[in-house]
């Protein structure tokens, strides 16, 4: 099952046709209140008719859109651990995202310095909430998978000591996702993640090279903080971001970035311009 936001609406999409939820009986139409009783949701969705409306992929926008919490793993691939200069962790490395950051598959962002950097990510919603969930039913609290980005501005990232991770990636419209929210049942084991800059591939990986797999940091994380329907968590980036290559690239108005999964889809995000891409303490 694909759930997407069509023009801030739920919709259920077949192939290349959408089913407004509202419309059709169910939920909705707000893409939160779905997730908010996701039990609900899934066991009508069974007996939803078929789409009839031709999806606009530009009226897609990011199928949670107002996620109360955004988890981030650091490390969690061993290339992009090496590249960074460190060993692989022996726990998770967690940060945030706030929320405000969460945008849709097709965005242009504004460049808010010159040092904007990319990581694509397979992003976690969260359906069934819940606190100290065993890993063994870790993925029974898992709405569905979308593909993300997790864009960093690597100047504003690096500017004190120790980093400050979680403003840096939090600029407006640093996390793109989409296109839709696909039920765990259909994201296929192995699943390649891509991200191609300007047609050329940055990186390239399995999903299942994480260090630390949906299962485990679902319950890692819940074992501390109570997860809430339609929470995301952003897993972690394989090797061949911008800032470790030499010399280092960083994204500039113009590039087009292309993020995929196979079995999920892919984000298709620009970027133009800042009105002042010189950050400056105390006036991002």
């Amino acid at each position: 099952m694909r759930l997407a936001n069509v023009g801030g609406r739920a919709a259920l999409i077949t192939g290349d046709r959408a089913l407004d939820v509202f419309d059709a009986g169910g939920f909705g139409p707000d893409p939160m209140a779905v997730l908010a009783d996701w039990t609900a949701f899934t066991e009508w969705a069974r007996s939803a008719p078929p789409g009839s409306v031709p999806v606009d992929p530009d009226r897609l926008g990011p199928p949670v859109p107002r996620p109360r919490q955004v988890f981030a793993v650091a490390l969690n691939y061993p290339p992009h651990a090496a590249e960074a200069g460190f060993e692989p962790p022996a726990d998770p490395l967690v940060f945030t995202k706030f929320p405000t950051c969460i945008a849709g598959p097709r965005e242009t962002v504004e460049l808010p310095g010159d040092r904007v950097d990319w990581e694509v990510e397979l992003v976690a919603a969260i359906g069934r909430g819940g606190h100290r969930i065993p890993e063994e039913r870790a993925l029974d609290h898992v709405a569905g998978f979308l593909v993300g980005q997790d864009l960093s501005e690597r100047r504003v990232q690096l500017l004190g000591k120790p980093p400050q991770f979680s403003l840096a990636k939090s600029f407006p419209g640093f996390g793109p996702t989409g296109p839709h929210l696909t039920t765990v049942d259909e994201l296929p084991g192995g699943a390649a993640i891509t991200c191609l800059l300007n047609g050329s591939v940055v990186q390239s990986a399995s999903i299942e090279d994480m260090i630390f797999g949906v299962p485990e940091l679902v319950s890692r994380l819940s074992a501390i903080c109570a997860l809430l329907p339609g929470d995301l968590i952003f897993t972690g980036t394989p090797g061949g971001v911008g800032n470790r290559m030499d010399p280092p690239r960083y994204l500039t108005p113009d590039d087009v970035l292309i993020s995929r999964i196979d079995g999920l889809g892919e984000l298709t995000t620009t970027f133009r311009e800042g009105a002042d891409r010189r950050f400056r303490p105390g006036s991002a």
